[in-house]
């Protein structure tokens, strides 16, 4: 009997927090393919009448320009995901592979900058983006993501630790330099931690909102959630615009977690136990 119950909580609390987190979704999937005299008159939980209704969806990609956000949002998200791994990398090996003065003193200062809230430094960031005239560019975003990363570099150190150090020592023996090492064995040894990254720091590239709204604000140089956002102004009342915009930006996301969760679970779960 007890546990028979234990079963049935650990169930309907799974089911509840599915419910939790898809009502949301199925909200703004419903109001998207919603006409605004039917989202007027309707409940947000009432499915659409007609689920061929798509000029929602045109209205929100051509007048949002959401193709051009999707154009910056690549670009930005290419060049600092690749640097993220790059530099993350060598942070790494150079942590676990080399003895130095302070080394202790350096994983402090790594674990003391995820623990400072980041909003409480932006008037200096701002400062310093602004003074090396990377204000209202893409360099703004890409410096500062691949500047406040610290969580992928210790995931790859996680990693590294697996690797024994003998490969090196038999590397160097065969007169293999200290960055032929890295290049050319632990980087390839790497790749599921490097998958982990790149999707993790992805996702959050992909979303994020706060940096991009700061420091680029041209139109120009908008990109995938600020383009979202402008929805406020010409469509700040026609919520069924703003949902189909939201399901435009959701269904990327949703599609490549799907595809490629079990090496999120996976390399996360490695990194954990490693």
């Amino acid at each position: 009997m007890t546990r028979t119950l234990a079963a049935l909580g650990k169930y309907a609390s799974l089911v509840l927090a599915a419910v939790l987190a898809l009502v949301p979704l199925v909200v703004v999937l419903f109001a998207s393919f919603k006409t605004r005299e039917e989202y007027a008159t309707t409940g947000p939980l009432v499915p659409p009448e007609n689920w061929l209704n798509v000029a929602n969806f045109v209205t929100a990609f051509e007048s949002g320009r959401m193709l051009l956000g999707f154009a910056n949002t690549t670009f930005i998200l290419l060049i600092s995901v690749t640097g993220t791994v790059l530099i993350g990398t060598m942070a790494a090996y150079a942590l676990d592979r080399f003895d130095f003065r302070f080394k202790k003193a350096v994983f402090a200062a790594f674990l003391l900058a995820t623990l400072v809230p980041g909003v409480t430094t932006q008037v200096a960031t701002f400062q310093v983006v602004n003074e090396l005239g990377l204000f209202n560019s893409h360099w703004a975003a890409i410096v500062l993501f691949l500047g406040t990363d610290i969580i992928s570099i210790y995931i790859f150190v996680q990693f590294m630790q697996s690797i024994p150090k003998s490969i090196d020592e038999a590397a160097m023996l065969d007169g293999a330099s200290r960055f032929t090492i890295y290049w050319r064995l632990i980087l390839p040894l790497l790749k599921p931690a490097i998958a982990t990254v790149v999707i993790i720091r992805g996702i959050a590239i992909y979303n994020e909102f706060y940096i991009p709204f700061l420091y680029m604000p041209s139109q120009q140089l908008g990109v995938i959630s600020t383009s979202l956002f402008r929805f406020k102004g010409p469509f700040g009342s026609e919520w069924e615009v703003i949902g189909a915009g939201a399901m435009i930006v959701i269904i990327p996301t949703l599609i490549l977690f799907l595809i490629l969760q079990k090496y999120i679970y996976n390399g996360v779960t490695a990194g954990a136990t490693k």
